[in-house]
């Protein structure tokens, strides 16, 4: 890949313009350029965002896993206290951030359903 597309993917991954550049194989004052453009950076942006969402589907894939393994640890009598009690600190620490996010995610849903219904109440 080369041009404009390999410069929006380098940028979005958070290389350096010298780096785009490089890639997309123009000089850095042509990616300089190109940043200065609303639609570059829009791809640049929409690009960045299609790849932490993949990032967090890889996350969200191994996550049931890694709970298992906890409760494995946590439940196992052959593993030493501080294993277990590690395991136990591990998702007692998950929960409440994990909570407080699905909960903030509900709210703003509902906010959205609201204002798109016209009752802009909040």
């Amino acid at each position: 890949m080369k041009g404009r597309p390999a410069a929006v993917l380098a940028l979005a991954q958070g290389e350096p313009t010298s780096a785009a550049a490089k890639a997309a194989g123009v000089t850095a004052r042509t990616v300089e350029r190109w940043c200065n453009d609303a639609e570059f950076a829009l791809e640049v942006r929409d690009t960045r965002t299609d790849l932490l969402n993949a990032a967090v589907g890889q996350l969200a894939a191994g996550a049931a896993e890694a709970v298992a393994t906890l409760r494995e640890a946590m439940r196992d009598p052959k593993q030493p206290g501080h294993v277990r009690v590690n395991a136990s600190r591990a998702l007692l620490d998950a929960l409440l951030p994990l909570r407080e996010s699905l909960d903030l995610e509900q709210r703003l849903a509902a906010i959205e359903a609201a204002q798109q219904e016209g009752g802009d109440r909040w």
